[in-house]
């Protein structure tokens, strides 16, 4: 498969790239996919919730009222969870959500998310630009250009450049990622990934 590359215009440079069907042209993963995105959003999660435990709560250990006789069952103290106030029975507590998952599946997953973009038209690809200063107006006016202005897009620069992110961060649905950066996630996630000349064929190279 050849797509073609353009310019920060919009406009085609006559030039195309030929997608690596070991790549873009595999038979997708599904469940591979499903646990590489199960992995990312589980490593996002901080596990700091936390309850207070009967033996955690600050209230007085004082015997409230007497065992016996009262024709009510027994209460030892305020902490007690039926009480208002009590402890949390079986309440959350600090946890670690992240799992291992073989680099290999992990790999699977990623092409299978790339043969899928492929197979929905959803890559572009076009050569490498900078900006010498931010101009988010500037940034918007490339996403005119390429037709992908209002849509979920991904851009995939080989290098960090502060000033196409920096231009990048403020607008929705927009994220910048260096190709060493490029996950499962980011690309199921986008409607729209945008190559740099550059990216498409290193990660061409290296795979």
């Amino acid at each position: 498969m050849e797509i073609a590359v353009y310019n920060i215009e919009g406009k085609d440079t006559g030039r195309k790239v030929s997608l690596n069907d070991d790549i873009f042209g595999i038979e997708p993963n599904d469940h591979a996919i499903y646990l590489d995105v199960k992995q990312y959003q589980a490593n996002q999660r901080h596990g700091t919730h936390k309850a207070k435990e009967r033996w955690e709560n600050a209230h007085s250990t004082r015997k409230l009222k007497k065992q016996k006789g009262t024709g009510g069952a027994r209460a030892g103290s305020l902490k007690s969870p039926v009480f208002v106030g009590g402890g949390t029975i079986f309440g959350p507590l600090p946890r670690d959500y992240s799992f291992k998952l073989n680099k290999k599946t992990k790999q699977l997953a990623r092409l299978s998310a790339l043969s899928h973009k492929a197979k929905e038209a959803g890559i572009l690809v076009v050569e490498d630009f900078k900006f010498e200063t931010p101009k988010t107006k500037e940034f918007v006016q490339v996403q005119k250009n390429l037709q992908v202005a209002g849509k979920k897009s991904l851009f995939v620069v080989t290098e960090n450049n502060d000033n196409i992110y920096l231009s990048s961060r403020n607008i929705q649905k927009t994220k910048i990622v260096n190709l060493s950066g490029l996950n499962t996630y980011n690309i199921i996630d986008a409607a729209v990934v945008v190559f740099s000349e550059s990216s498409i064929n290193v990660l061409q190279q290296n795979s």
